[in-house]
């Protein structure tokens, strides 16, 4: 007999040898509770592990996790354990540094189950059940070396995104030009002008929301001659819609 959820075992009456029964659920306890996981990638046990140490089993196990994929493995007692998972488990998977949540059916990271905001260069805010869907993204890039007139980015705005804004900082100190502009192609102010040249000068270059139908790279022009040194980190910031997947 075990307890409905977390399977641990039972004391039965009058039991002989009472500590094993308890020191089980004990081992699953110490499994089971702030759980975190190593990794959720291996298929297979490490060869040397350490008491204590505990992984989410990758599809296809072999060896002494045949058969239990998606499982907790916890090594406890120099032999592995495993810990079935029930719907709402949640666990650190530190290889990754995310939280996975046990759906029933996977792990899934907990923004998804939860269809959370995360904070990072992409994030999906809106999503409709055929796929259809708008990402808000900031792609950074750090134009170095510059010199000449003008520098181009390798990053570009995207063919039909919709731009809020692009915003530059002053990595590094500019020389032979006594400032610069910000834009595109027969726009070379769009986002703003005559910008500062020493180091740690920012702008934020936001413009009312225009849709763009073509990949558009963001130029720097140099005002008061041409570039001959520093370095500056251009964001641009903007909307893309995802059409219907189905």
């Amino acid at each position: 007999m075990t307890t409905p959820n977390l399977a641990l075992p039972y004391l039965a009456a009058a039991q002989a040898q009472k500590h094993i029964t308890v020191n089980e659920a004990l081992d699953a306890l110490d499994g089971l509770v702030q759980l975190s996981v190593i990794s959720a990638g291996l298929t297979a046990p490490p060869v040397s592990p350490t008491e204590g140490d505990r992984y989410i089993v990758a599809a296809g196990a072999t060896g002494a996790w045949a058969g239990w994929d998606a499982s907790v493995a916890q090594f406890s007692g120099g032999a592995w354990l495993r810990l079935v998972p029930q719907t709402g488990w949640r666990v650190w998977n530190a290889a990754s540094g995310t939280l996975l949540v046990w759906t029933g059916s996977a792990w899934t990271g907990l923004d998804v189950a939860m269809s959370l905001l995360t904070r990072a260069p992409s994030v999906r805010v809106a999503q409709a059940p055929a796929g259809s869907a708008t990402d808000m993204v900031v792609a950074e890039e750090l134009l170095t070396g510059l010199s000449g007139a003008s520098a181009s980015s390798t990053i570009t705005i995207p063919d039909r995104a919709v731009v809020l804004g692009i915003s530059t900082r002053t990595v590094t100190a500019i020389t032979g030009a006594t400032s610069y502009d910000c834009g595109i192609s027969g726009e070379p102010a769009k986002f703003g002008g005559s910008l500062g040249i020493a180091a740690g000068s920012t702008n934020v270059g936001v413009i009312g929301p225009q849709a763009f139908y073509a990949a558009t790279p963001i130029a720097l022009t140099a005002q008061g001659g041409n570039f001959t040194g520093g370095a500056v980190r251009i964001a641009i910031h903007y909307l893309l819609p995802v059409a219907p997947q189905s």
